[in-house]
């Protein structure tokens, strides 16, 4: 899955080498990752270097985020007037999706949520000090009122709910045109994950649904949420959207589709296709 774990990446908070030669460079201006130039074949690349300077690059405080294929990985943020030499550019990170290697994506994910979390959180929110990092773990601590804050993930459910051969899609006013997706909203404190399913249903399509089965997670960082997938039943009412929430939702079958799909580097498209697949073979 996109964003989760790579397999050649170990995570970590503290690295052993404290000065290496080399590491892999995650660099963000605001929301942009810093990419390399490659040959057409073998598209973008993240920076490969011991020295920032000479790439036009100056930070105050990176973090070590692990080790891919065991060479070290760092994050940080520039300012947003930063420039480089035109061999590196500027690039929002879904637009890079199948420019760059799916490992080094998936880091990205990962560096730019620790970025924007560093960026987010510089002062204390109890007392307004200014917060420090703590030593070997991801933490901003307080060095006045002891306060600590470690980076903000928001759980969010996603469900596809079946009625026989037909499946529920919705729009938000927000979506590309033409584009529907299974329902999704984030849990609200003291729901469980499968309160929150029910709950978003009926408000947003005002439905009921039985039988919900866990499918599958993934960690999304725009900016910093954690997608946890479902599939249901349907089990009684008629569609009745919220406004608010919902340009329009319908049920869809396999030969009747929208004229635009969730991006294939989502969880929604995995839910979706995996739904097809089972429809395809009843």
């Amino acid at each position: 899955m996109i964003f989760s774990t790579p397999t050649h990446f170990t995570p970590g908070t503290k690295s052993i080498d404290p000065s290496p030669t080399k590491a892999f460079w995650f660099l963000f201006r605001k929301n942009e990752l810093l990419v390399v130039k490659k040959n057409t074949a073998e598209g973008v690349g993240v920076p490969y270097t011991s020295n920032l300077n000479g790439i036009g690059v100056s930070i105050e405080v990176s973090q070590f985020i692990g080790h891919h294929e065991g060479k070290p990985c760092y994050t940080a943020e520039v300012s947003e007037e930063t420039e480089t030499s035109n061999t590196f550019f500027w690039s929002g990170l879904r637009a890079l999706f199948g420019q760059i290697d799916d490992e080094l994506f998936s880091i990205s994910g990962r560096a730019l949520q620790i970025t924007d979390w560093y960026r987010s959180h510089q002062y204390c929110g109890r007392c307004g000090t200014r917060n420090e990092l703590k030593d070997g773990e991801r933490c901003l601590a307080c060095p006045s009122c002891e306060q600590l804050h470690y980076p903000r993930v928001a759980p969010a459910m996603m469900v596809m709910i079946q009625k026989e051969k037909e499946f529920l899609l919705a729009r938000s006013p927000h979506f590309l045109p033409g584009m529907y997706s299974a329902l999704a909203g984030f849990s609200e404190p003291g729901e469980t994950l499968e309160e929150t399913v029910h709950r978003e249903v009926y408000e947003e399509v005002g439905i009921r649904i039985k039988n919900l089965r866990y499918f599958s997670s993934q960690p999304w960082p725009f900016p910093h949420s954690l997608m946890i997938a479902f599939h249901a039943d349907y089990k009684s009412g008629e569609i009745n959207i919220d406004p608010n929430e919902i340009e329009d939702a319908r049920w869809f079958n396999i030969n009747e589709l929208p004229e635009r799909l969730p991006s294939t580097i989502s969880i929604a498209r995995k839910l979706l296709d995996a739904t097809l697949d089972k429809l395809r073979n009843m």
